[in-house]
């Protein structure tokens, strides 16, 4: 009995989809059908039929991106499939030292003009639009003819049963136990076809994956830089300057040696500070590059030593056994670092948590904080820029933090186990 609910409860929720998988499917079938039919049938001049032919094609220009989003969404909500939409994206409109509006493709005289000339030429030039024109016509004869099964077989039967003859009746019962049977299942031929017409082609997958390469490769070329500035300025400023009145100490000392033997053993003194200070800071700045512990004990070590100097209550638990490639592991140790200095800076957290284990590909990262909450990805953020560090290695940051707590942040990075 209980099955029966089942199929009956099925049946219905696939009836309904079916419906709506039809009406969807037949629209830019129907705008042509009516564009030929009208003015055959309505105005009888059949010239009539070449500007509607024209509007038509207007027509199906126009709803093919929304017919095809329409399909995404129902395919994600019923079958949990995300098909990416691969749109290509607009580049921002800026305006010249001239006055006039650049908008990547040409100069216009105001931002309105040089936007929807922008948004036209992008549609024009996009792979996307003439996949998605592609799908509005192999759509009807697929998924729109399969789906269209359950709601026919109905008409067809309310036809049969108004007939006086049982034979219409008996057909109309027929296509009543077809329609129903095959409600459960006539509309899940919409994710097969859309993930194999609707999804990114090979071209498309890999001109996006250069893209994403070549922005990550700037902002790595950039951290580089700046990294690289920073070293020189602490090198310059701290240590190379006592490095400078070191050797002065010394040759000073070097020269009051015979005469005034009190003063030079002073100078020496104050020499041997100076070198103690400048290997202090020497060991900062290494220490900034890359924290000892890290080289020496591995990731998880190194995290557990940040959690003891932090001011936090930080638990780290995590698998012993988990050794990966340095840069992966500096990667996640400073993202790591910057999360937890968040909480403290921002969150006004208390007590945080740092969970390390490995999935299927990779090392995954979970860090909870009882802080106000409130965190997201911002452009130009620091959330934005850890996010686009791990990017590099194809990893991956989820923020969760809602307005009053707690803040949840999961960091994937795959890699092999060492």
């Amino acid at each position: 009995m209980r099955q029966m609910r089942s199929w009956v409860a099925d049946a219905c929720v696939g009836f309904v989809r079916g419906c709506v998988l039809a009406v969807v499917s037949m629209l830019i079938p129907a705008v042509w059908v009516a564009a030929v039919a009208l003015p055959v049938r309505w105005l009888g001049n059949p010239w009539l039929c070449i500007p509607t032919f024209v509007w038509a094609s207007l027509g199906t220009f126009a709803l093919s991106r929304v017919v095809c989003r329409v399909f995404r969404s129902l395919v994600a909500k019923w079958q949990g499939t995300v098909i990416p939409a691969g749109y290509r994206q607009a580049p921002p409109v800026v305006r010249m030292s001239t006055g006039y509006w650049w908008n990547g493709f040409s100069y216009s005289r105001s931002s309105r003009d040089a936007h929807r000339e922008q948004r036209w030429r992008l549609r024009w030039s996009d792979p996307a639009t003439w996949r998605d024109l592609r799908f509005t016509g192999i759509a009807p004869v697929t998924v729109g003819v399969l789906a269209a099964v359950p709601p026919a077989g109905v008409v067809a039967a309310v036809i049969g049963f108004a007939q006086p003859t049982l034979s219409m009746r008996l057909a109309g019962a027929l296509c009543l136990a077809v329609s129903f049977g095959c409600a459960p299942y006539a509309w899940r031929s919409a994710g097969p076809v859309a993930v194999r017409f609707l999804g990114a082609s090979s071209a498309m997958a890999l001109a996006d994956r250069v893209d994403e390469l070549t922005a990550q490769r700037a902002d790595t070329t950039i951290a580089q830089a700046a990294e690289i500035r920073r070293i020189e300025r602490d090198l310059h400023d701290g240590a190379q300057a006592r490095l400078v009145a070191l050797g002065l100490s010394l040759a000073t000392a070097e020269k009051l040696l015979e005469t005034d033997p009190d003063q030079a053993r002073a100078l020496m003194r104050e020499a041997r500070a100076g070198a103690a200070t400048s290997l202090t800071e020497l060991r900062e700045l290494v220490k900034g590059i890359n924290p000892p512990v890290l080289n020496e004990r591995g990731l998880i070590d190194a995290v557990r030593a940040f959690a003891l100097d932090s001011p936090l209550e930080v638990t780290v638990s995590a698998d012993v056994q988990l050794r990966v490639d340095p840069p992966i592991e500096s990667a996640v140790y400073f993202g790591i670092a910057e999360l937890v200095t968040n909480a403290v800076k921002h969150a006004q957290a208390t007590r945080a948590g740092i969970a390390i284990s490995r999935d299927g590909t990779g090392i995954v990262v979970d860090i909870e904080d009882d802080g106000r909450g409130g965190a997201c990805v911002r452009a130009g953020g620091g959330l934005a820029g850890l996010r686009r560090r791990l990017a590099v290695f194809d990893g991956t940051l989820e923020v969760t933090s809602p307005a009053g707590g707690p803040t949840h942040v999961k960091m994937v990075v795959p890699c092999a186990s060492l």
